[in-house]
């Protein structure tokens, strides 16, 4: 009989010829009948022979009726239905079927319409399907029970793609598919129960076609799906449960469907997509709780689709993106609860919402931000005990408000290193004249020069030690001067509040000197009244201050060298308050 079936490029059909022989390996007699397989090329060559064993299918299900064990391993079976034996024996659709000791390693099954080991309960010891190609027809395990150990598919081809472990529940044990293929179908594993074993999926090209593991409920051993490759069509694991254990998606690539992971529970685990390759589709971890663990996503090349992480549950649980590259798709995290979450030398192409519910440590250390970072609160206060933006490229701009995100305090609570501070005021005052804050970009500005300072002071010390006595008292001018007389020529009032004490003080200073030296000011007679005299040398200090000199009033003695220092500071403050008024009235 011939069978055409347009799957691989070496052959485009196949040919099964049953043959009376004995079918041998190892001395040990398969079958008295043999099949054999001839693939059939393009060219209508016979590329590939294969020989197995061939058992008719009364015989098989004969085996089952008399509770024998079943071992299929290197056969030919063909028409393989579970339904139709309950058929024959007058049974329901959902009749559960035992199976004892059954193996199928290195066999071959066939079908025009289904491979069907539905409702089957595999007794005794772990189910082995190692090396076996389903040539034809789809594959059914739907309600299976494997009541002791696991079912081992690795290695195994699975031509028609539709795979229905829909139900199938593996107890206790585990699952291995290493390395096995499938075609262009669904492959159904929603409601599967798997046991406390390890489930695998490594290096498994799933195909083309939906792939669903909908309300899944895997035990406590590891689950991995490293290295797989899924094809063109969705994803979908929501509703999944995962208790205890390692999951691994490390350097599995995903195709261009959606990937939905939405309303997923974890208890205790370890979730790993490192250095995936995403696909255009969207990616939706939405709602997902995870009581303790850890979620990361390190090196990870994310497609052009949006990522949605909104609404998160994760408070005692890390989330780390490091060295990650983001696509196109719009990236949200809104009111979603974490630990700390990180995206430490990642790079950031488009909309990022960082509108946390909760977290205690935002890493944005080194990242390359070409689009825009929302973190302004609207509808709900975003608690985040510490941020780091050092070294942060910022291409795009950070939506964010200094008083209502706390800026100074959550950057100064894990932050030691002031030339990092300083880096990192620097960043958001240039972020908020970007976006037109200027109040913040001034207080921004303020704690950009301040940690500046300390650092400079730190790094001169640690320089050059024996030179201290000189480096303090520069920063100490630094501090007065700069600093609290202006703020940095940020604050007019407060420079126009430095003006005014220091003009008083300049006039005290020389109202007091003529009681103790030679010295005083020409316009004030010796006779004059105490008051007269304070009030005439306000006058004096005031025309000196403001270098006004009307030539009426001169100093004698010291105040000479008073009166050349307070025309330099009257010069200095005009100066600074004319730099901090046109600075504000300018913006």
């Amino acid at each position: 009989m011939f069978k055409i079936f347009v799957m691989s490029e070496t052959w485009i059909q196949y040919k099964v010829e049953i043959v009376p022989e004995a079918f041998i390996i190892e001395d040990k007699t398969i079958s008295n009948q043999m099949a054999i397989i001839s693939f059939i090329n393009a060219n209508g060559q016979i590329s590939e022979k294969l020989y197995r064993g061939y058992l008719t299918n009364d015989e098989i299900y004969s085996a089952i009726e008399k509770g024998e064990c079943l071992n299929l391993s290197h056969c030919y079976v063909n028409d393989f239905s579970l339904s139709t034996y309950r058929k024959k024996h007058g049974m329901s659709a959902d009749t559960l079927i035992e199976i004892r000791q059954f193996s199928a390693v290195g066999s071959v099954f066939d079908s025009l319409k289904v491979n069907d080991f539905s409702f089957a309960i595999f007794k005794d010891e772990s189910v082995s399907f190692k090396n076996t190609e389903f040539l034809h027809g789809k594959t059914s395990f739907q309600g299976a029970i494997f009541e002791e150990g696991s079912a081992n598919f690795s290695h195994c081809i699975f031509r028609n793609g539709n795979l229905d472990f829909s139900q199938a529940d593996l107890v206790a044990g585990g699952i291995i598919f290493n390395g096995s293929e499938f075609g262009e179908g669904i492959k159904d594993f929603h409601y599967t129960r798997f046991g406390d074993k390890d489930v695998s999926f490594v290096a498994v090209m799933f195909g083309d076609g939906h792939v669903s593991f909908i309300n899944t409920s895997f035990g406590d051993g590891d689950v991995s799906f490293s290295r797989a490759e899924f094809g063109k069509g969705d994803v979908d694991f929501h509703f999944t449960h995962f208790h205890n254990g390692n999951i691994s998606f490390e350097r599995t690539l995903f195709g261009s469907g959606n990937l939905d992971f939405h309303m997923i529970e974890f208890d205790n685990c370890k979730l790993t997509f490192n250095r995936s390759e995403f696909g255009d589709g969207d990616l939706n971890f939405e709602a997902c709780v995870m009581k303790e663990g850890k979620m990361q996503f390190k090196r990870t090349l994310f497609g052009n689709g949006n990522v949605n992480f909104e609404n998160m549950v994760m408070p005692n649980s890390d989330l780390l993106f490091d060295k990650s590259i983001f696509g196109y798709g719009n990236v949200s995290f809104y009111k979603s609860e974490f630990n700390n979450i990180s995206f430490k030398s990642c790079q950031i192409n488009s909309y990022l919402d960082l509108r946390i519910a909760r977290s205690i440590y935002l890493d944005l250390t080194d990242t390359i931000v070409r689009d825009v970072v929302d973190m302004t609160p609207y509808d709900f206060k975003i608690n985040i005990d510490s941020l780091d933006i050092a070294g942060m490229r910022l291409l795009g701009q950070i939506n964010v408000d200094w008083k209502e995100n706390a800026l100074k305090q959550i950057i100064f609570i894990k932050n030691s290193d002031n030339r990092k501070l300083a880096d990192q005021f620097r960043i958001l005052k240039q972020n908020f004249n970007k976006i037109g804050r200027y109040d913040d970009e001034d207080l921004a500005y303020i704690e950009f020069k301040r940690c500046e300072a300390k650092a400079i002071l730190e790094e001169s010390i640690k320089e050059k030690k024996g030179k201290a006595f000189l480096h303090y008292p520069l920063y100490w001018f630094k501090l007065w001067v700069f600093d609290r007389m202006g703020l940095f020529a940020t604050s007019p009032l407060r420079v126009l509040l430095s003006v005014l004490v220091t003009f008083l003080a300049l006039a005290i200073i020389q109202y007091i000197l003529p009681f103790f030296f030679e010295t005083g000011i020409n316009c004030i007679s010796a006779d004059a009244s105490e008051i007269t005299r304070f009030l005439d040398t306000m006058y004096y200090s005031g025309i000196t201050y403001l270098t006004v000199g009307y030539g009426d009033c001169s100093p004698t003695g010291v105040l000479k060298f008073v009166a050349n220092l307070e025309a330099f500071i009257g010069v200095f403050m005009m100066s600074y308050f004319t730099v901090a008024f046109a600075r504000k009235v300018l913006r």
